[in-house]
């Protein structure tokens, strides 16, 4: 095991839960935040002058925290790009790094062209090389993440453990042994952040999802999203996905936005049980899909402030929303999606607290001008369109958590 992964292999999931309380509560009542942050969790009861009056001297002041002190120092648009993971071609590091700093990103997303030795028979001591070259000695690295689903999903391979196809069919333990082997496998390679655990509920052979589903049912679904989380532990930063669910929205979300007629009530008998599981077992982040259920808010979920609320309001999630690779959005087709600034800006003032971006080697051939998305963004802030609030609470618990990574 990696020391990265020997640093987090000590905390359990439940700690972790409370590890991102904490990080995201503060900062939303201290800074009275709105948005993705709105209404997170019952009101805490302040304790009386004399309970929290000390019966000794006070201790003299602790270490300042590494996040905040990065934070003071951060301009609007720094901020921004924080909270921005994108993906560029290459298996070099160094360029890789460069990416990153050309924007102060969060992080980087490592797609099958960024494996050395690729996704079948990759080449593991070259990985590792590669991730701790982009992770440099930082104090707080950026996040690496990686989609490594097992089965059909796979970027670093062989994959130790079965998919979610072979699973479904084995008992719940078999998740959580496949989950904690595939984690340790990509803590390893100096991967932080897995986009690993499919929540999204499908019984039906033919759908596009089918394949990634831990279960044909809301229980089956739930224990397994649940033991999956758990098996990851601490040697990855774990992901829930696709909110509000893949399984019942039929097509492609890459050359489509899928669309599920499903109201309100049966979603919270379908659909929701499995991300509920998945966030009481510490699920560091959901992420947002792009689909559409018309009965709820017309636009789709990564753009929708009532799907945000929902899961915070009605499932408790405290942990950060990612989107979906945005990309997909204009691969859709829908010209109302055209626009990748305009999609950014969607998604923020809905309450995405990190926006992810898969970019070609010329990002131009698809129209993307990163320094004009987060130009946008800041316009956008200014203004009031996008609470500032919000950037500043998920800004400071997305380094927090990079702290931790």
């Amino acid at each position: 095991m990696s020391s990265a992964s020997q640093a987090r292999s000590g905390s359990t999931p439940r700690n972790r839960i409370r590890r991102l309380a904490a990080v995201l509560l503060a900062p939303a009542l201290l800074l009275g935040v709105s948005g993705c942050m709105t209404g997170i969790g019952p009101s805490a009861e302040r304790p009386s002058p004399a309970a929290t009056e000390p019966s000794v001297e006070p201790s003299p002041s602790a270490e300042p925290d590494p996040a905040e002190t990065a934070l003071a120092t951060m301009t609007l648009e720094q901020k921004i790009a924080s909270l921005l993971i994108l993906h560029t071609p290459g298996t070099d590091g160094a360029a890789q790094r460069a990416f990153i700093d050309r924007y102060g990103l969060g992080g980087v997303i490592l797609m099958g062209a960024n494996i050395p030795g690729g996704t079948e028979a990759t080449d593991t001591a070259a990985l590792a090389a590669m991730t701790a070259t982009i992770r440099g000695d930082d104090e707080i690295p950026p996040f690496i993440g990686i989609d490594q689903e097992g089965g059909e999903v796979v970027r670093v391979g062989p994959d130790p453990a079965p998919g979610a196809d072979q699973l479904r069919g084995l008992p719940v333990e078999a998740t959580e042994q496949a989950f904690q082997a595939r984690s340790t496998m990509l803590a390893d390679a100096g991967i932080s952040l897995n986009f690993g655990v499919v929540a999204d509920v499908s019984a039906d052979p033919s759908s596009f999802i089918y394949g990634r589903s831990l279960g044909g049912d809301a229980a089956a679904s739930s224990a397994r999203v649940a033991a999956a989380v758990t098996g990851e532990g601490d040697r990855v930063l774990s992901t829930i996905k696709h909110f509000p669910g893949h399984g019942a929205a039929p097509g492609d979300s890459h050359v489509g936005i899928p669309s599920s007629e499903m109201r309100y009530l049966d979603w919270t008998r379908q659909e929701a049980p499995p991300f509920r599981a998945g966030i009481d077992a510490g699920a560091d982040f959901v992420m947002f899909g792009h689909l559409a259920f018309p009965a709820i808010d017309a636009q789709p979920a990564s753009l929708s402030s009532a799907w945000h609320h929902i899961l915070r309001e009605q499932l408790g999630f405290t942990g950060l929303c990612i989107s979906d690779d945005m990309r997909m959005l204009q691969d859709s087709g829908d010209p109302r999606y055209a626009d990748p600034v305009q999609n950014v800006i969607a998604a923020f003032a809905a309450g995405t607290s990190i926006v992810l971006y898969t970019l070609p080697a010329d990002p131009a051939t698809i129209g993307v001008d990163i320094d004009a998305v987060i130009r946008g963004v800041a316009d956008a802030v200014r203004s009031g369109h996008i609470s500032a609030e919000q950037i500043d609470a998920d800004a400071l618990a997305a380094l927090r958590l990079r702290e931790t990574a």
